[in-house]
């Protein structure tokens, strides 16, 4: 898997203490990577972090993206060879009431941890995560591509836009001839197993049904790529892999590091509405109308396109819309019934399993254990924030 790209090297993951973190550390163990986690102790009570007991299997520090010296001296101690960058606040309401400390942490967070890397001499892959809320929204029905212009009308979405076009300065500045090979991922709208948090569809769906309480629904006819938690962690994994290979090889002395969309199949792109109708599906209940007038803006209709990761990479979403959905909801129901934290990473990895399962009877191109011919990516196929020169020949993706 990934061709053995993570076994026995070290990670350093940001924001290892969320949902996201959480899962990509459980499955960058179980693919035999040194974990060092940097994030501030764990958002939520419950918190899949502590479910999983995660804080005993890997290296962990509490600290904070948004000190640059915490962040320095973290990676400088460390020398990883793949970073995932994922701390951040995520969430759209939290950050209408607290945005100074979200553009804090989105944004200088991010300059921090570039910064640090372009300090260090060893060679790296590095991922940085922002989201799909990244695009200047026009609600219009077409998928957003990764050249389409950034923005955001709230804080939340236009402080990962900014995190983007920091990425894009810094990649243009100082990584072109630099041992360290950056990229950034926009993912759509993750469901999965162990979010706690407040103000998402789902925990909130969860909180309600525990109480015998009817969901109440604020915003039920706007529009979302689902996906599973698994399926855009499947793709900053091999993005990772590949941006480790060409740091060998190169594509004629240009690594494939740019910007990537991670979105499911167009059948997911489905209203608030339809997930809630899917989700009482596996656990009966009933929910309400309670859009607000007076809310905060949220986004009503939005969509990726995924055409360059599966032309690129190769890459392309494993489960759909009612996989996703009912994988889930198992999840948040056999979890009620495990307090141990072995049980509950025994049910998280069987999941991270079966996703495998999937992948491989659909011949994922990241489910290969050896290098693999890969076609050449030229400037005009990249479509993204940092292009390509043109490559002339097929080039081997290889970790060795």
């Amino acid at each position: 898997m990934y061709c053995n790209a993570f076994t026995n090297k070290t990670v350093w993951l940001s924001g290892h203490t969320g949902f996201k973190g959480s899962w990509l550390a459980e499955w960058l163990l179980t693919l035999g990577a040194k974990v060092h986690g940097f994030a501030l102790p764990p958002p939520t009570c419950p918190s899949l972090f502590n479910q999983l007991g995660l804080v005993r299997r890997l290296d962990n520090e509490f600290g904070d993206v948004r000190d640059l010296d915490a962040v320095r001296r973290s990676i400088q101690a460390t020398k990883p060879d793949f970073v995932f960058h994922l701390a951040a606040q995520p969430l759209v309401r939290e950050a209408y009431a607290h945005p100074v400390e979200t553009y804090a942490t989105n944004v200088q967070g991010t300059v921090h941890v570039l910064e640090s890397l372009r300090e260090t001499n060893h060679p790296c892959a590095a991922v940085f995560i922002t989201t799909d809320k990244c695009y200047e929204n026009r609600e219009w029905i077409y998928g957003y591509r990764e050249n389409d212009p950034l923005g955001g009308y709230d804080p939340y979405s236009s402080s990962k836009a900014a995190a983007e076009l920091v990425i894009q300065a810094y990649h243009r500045s100082f990584f072109r001839k630099h041992p360290v090979c950056i990229a950034s991922a926009r993912a759509g709208n993750v469901i999965g197993g162990g979010d706690w948090a407040r103000d998402r569809i789902i925990p909130d769906c969860i909180r309600w049904l525990k109480q015998n309480r009817a969901i109440a629904v604020r915003n039920p006819d706007a529009t979302r790529p689902w996906q599973h938690v698994l399926e855009p962690l499947s793709g900053y994994l091999w993005l990772a892999a590949v941006l480790a290979g060409p740091g060998k090889t190169r594509l004629n002395g240009n690594p494939p590091d740019s910007a990537f969309n991670f979105g499911p199949g167009p059948e997911a792109n489905r209203s608030v509405s339809e997930l809630v109708i899917e989700l009482l599906k596996h656990w009966p209940g009933r929910w309400e109308d309670a859009r607000n007038p007076q809310a905060v803006h949220e986004a009503g209709l939005l969509q990726l396109c995924t055409d360059k990761a599966r032309g690129q990479l190769k890459w392309s979403p494993v489960w759909p819309f009612a996989e996703a959905v009912s994988q889930t909801i198992t999840w948040y129901r056999r979890a009620e019934k495990l307090g141990d934290p072995g049980a509950v990473r025994a049910l998280t990895g069987s999941q991270i399993d079966a996703y495998c399962r999937h992948a491989r009877n659909q011949n994922a191109i990241w489910m290969l254990d050896e290098p693999m011919a890969a076609p050449a990516l030229t400037e005009t196929q990249t479509g993204g924030c940092c292009p390509l020169e043109a490559a002339e020949k097929p080039v081997l993706w290889t970790t060795e």
